[in-house]
């Protein structure tokens, strides 16, 4: 009788989490003739944030804030891969060896077998704090990409890394845009002015590199006026080496992108907007967008696979909350022209209970998305 009632609770558990789990997903409105579902619930390993691929093509997912790297197969069947790293954030194979980015550098973990070995260091001395997650990716002619976040909100950085994409050999030798000659060591930094580019991926057929960027808070259209809950947007940048992106002290007018604003309360030198690139599209402020992934080579619609999806992470200071989402970025020659929501539904009212971080292309040719506040990692495929 005993084992009777055991048996009848767990059922009756079980059939209350796919209950809650279905009336959860009937939030999200995907696009017509698209559904998204639970392709697994990571939450007893950790907060998902980050997401790659392995070479048979397994995804890779970061638990940053247990210090864990998990691998997921196509039946979500989770193996540990590492564990005890410094806040692990993205991911990149380089050959066939794990690169992880930590909080202060990146790691190499060797291949060993059908997995990695312990991890060894690679590119260290990042600074800390700050807007310390940082992702590493791998360009398809085989450089190596860093972001580091600034330290504050707006300020005049004193360490010249900070708020930039770095760039380095495949041995983890800088390779920045301006090459030194000389006693002058080489630099890393590729583009500067960006304030946290957690999100960057090239074009899969012009190869240009794009990055997401947040903006900074609390900012006003006017010299000591009160904070502006639109101001500033959020920017896609087209990355090109050498360039300043306007960080800390300017950002474009969302009505006019091209053109860059003086931040009325945070000024620097003359003309230095003028000197800023503008992004190639603005997105809502504060919304902040993180994870970018591009659709070519995915089993979507067709009318979609020459765009991209950027997932939205959500505001956390507007007094009506902005983000919480995925947006479609549609591009034309290779460009962005335009973007309108993906999926939306994550936020109910003024409450979220999703935060979109990343979002990449399966092996199957599906959108797979990490949420760092439900724990979840959805999937989503042609109904």
């Amino acid at each position: 009788m005993l084992i009777l009632a055991a048996c009848t609770a767990g059922t009756q558990a079980a059939m209350a989490a796919e209950t809650r789990v279905e009336q959860a997903l009937a939030r999200l409105k995907p696009p017509a003739g698209l559904k998204i579902e639970l392709f697994s619930d990571v939450s007893k390993w950790g907060s998902p944030r980050m997401l790659a691929l392995d070479k048979q093509g397994r995804l890779l997912v970061s638990l940053t804030d247990q210090g864990r790297i998990i691998r997921l197969n196509q039946q979500a069947e989770v193996e540990l891969i590492a564990q005890g790293l410094n806040a692990p954030h993205g991911m990149a194979l380089l050959g066939d060896d794990l690169l992880v980015a930590e909080q202060t550098g990146v790691v190499k973990l060797p291949k060993q077998g059908d997995s990695w070995g312990a991890p060894l260091a690679f590119i260290s001395n990042l600074p800390d704090g700050g807007h310390s997650l940082t992702t590493v990716k791998v360009s398809p002619d085989g450089f190596i990409y860093v972001n580091v976040g600034s330290s504050c909100n707006v300020c005049v950085e004193s360490d010249p890394l900070r708020a930039t994409l770095l760039r380095y050999s495949a041995d983890g030798r800088p390779a920045g845009a301006l090459l030194t000659l000389g006693r002058h060591a080489q630099g890393a930094i590729w583009a500067s002015g960006l304030r946290n580019s957690q999100g960057f991926a090239w074009h899969p057929q012009s190869g240009e590199l794009f990055a997401t960027n947040n903006g900074a808070d609390n900012r006003s259209a006017t010299k000591n006026g009160a904070a502006n809950d639109d101001l500033p947007p959020e920017h896609l940048n087209l990355i090109a080496p050498a360039k300043h992106y306007g960080w800390p002290y300017c950002w474009a007018d969302d009505q006019q992108p091209a053109h860059m604003l003086q931040d009325p309360n945070f000024s620097g030198e003359t003309d230095i907007c003028k000197q800023a690139q503008a992004p190639a599209l603005t997105l809502p402020a504060h919304s902040t967008p993180i994870g970018l992934t591009f659709l070519h080579a995915s089993r979507l619609p067709e009318s979609m696979r020459q765009d991209a999806i950027i997932a939205l992470h959500g505001s956390w200071n507007r007094q009506q909350p902005s983000g919480y989402a995925l947006q479609r970025v549609k591009f034309r020659n290779h460009q962005p022209v335009s973007s309108v929501p993906f999926i939306q539904g994550w936020l109910q009212g003024k409450q979220p209970w999703g935060r979109p971080v990343d979002v990449i292309i399966g092996a199957d040719g599906w959108l797979y998305i990490s949420d760092d506040l439900s724990n979840w990692i959805y999937r989503v495929r042609s109904e």
